[in-house]
């Protein structure tokens, strides 16, 4: 076993990826959006206005 002064870094396993949700976005109407997440029938959101987001 070698010996070691402390500088290195502890060696840690790599943070695991988060997991990837799709959403999709159906028009129900002119007017409405509807919101579904892949696999999720039961949860939705529907909502009248929408605006794009910005990074």
């Amino acid at each position: 076993m070698a010996a070691t002064d402390g500088s290195e870094e502890p060696d840690f396993p790599a943070e695991p990826p988060e997991p990837q949700t799709t959403v999709s976005a159906h028009r129900s109407s002119p007017e409405r959006l509807v919101f579904t997440e892949e696999g999720n029938t039961d949860g939705w959101i529907a909502t009248d206005l929408v605006v794009d987001l910005e990074r």
